[in-house]
């Protein structure tokens, strides 16, 4: 997986300031805000600042926290995991393994198979359907 690297100004140039705001900056969007909260068609949810495909539909589900969750990564060379001290809490926040965008956290709170929950910000991320939809 080839590393991309671009300046501040490069991706303040091809992000949204929603997006750059929380993928380069760590910010948090607000809950219930991201229409990929109400997607359900089968496809890709990839990262908005790369393209790179990180969750696959199947593993979508209601968390009820007002943010896009899943239960696992389509794979796992997609994302990376970093401590997360902020908040005066020690969180695992996961990032864009291609482009280190950061997508959001994961918790040990989530459903089987896996009982993990990748709370991510849709801002962070673009759907792509699968052709047959």
């Amino acid at each position: 997986m080839t590393k991309i690297n671009k300046s501040e100004a490069e991706w303040r140039e091809t992000l949204t300031p929603e997006q750059f705001h929380v993928l380069r900056k760590e910010g948090t969007e607000r809950a219930h805000t991201s229409p990929l909260n109400q997607e359900k068609r089968e496809g890709h949810f990839n990262c908005a600042g790369c393209g790179t495909p990180l969750f696959d539909s199947t593993t979508k589900f209601e968390s009820g926290t007002g943010w896009p969750s899943f239960y696992a990564p389509l794979d796992e060379a997609a994302v990376s995991e970093h401590v997360d001290r902020k908040l005066f809490m020690k969180r695992t926040e996961v990032r864009c393994a291609t482009c280190d965008g950061h997508l959001g956290h994961v918790f040990p709170d989530g459903p089987q198979p896996t009982g993990l929950r990748y709370c991510m910000n849709g801002i962070a991320m673009e759907f792509s359907p699968n052709e047959d939809d």
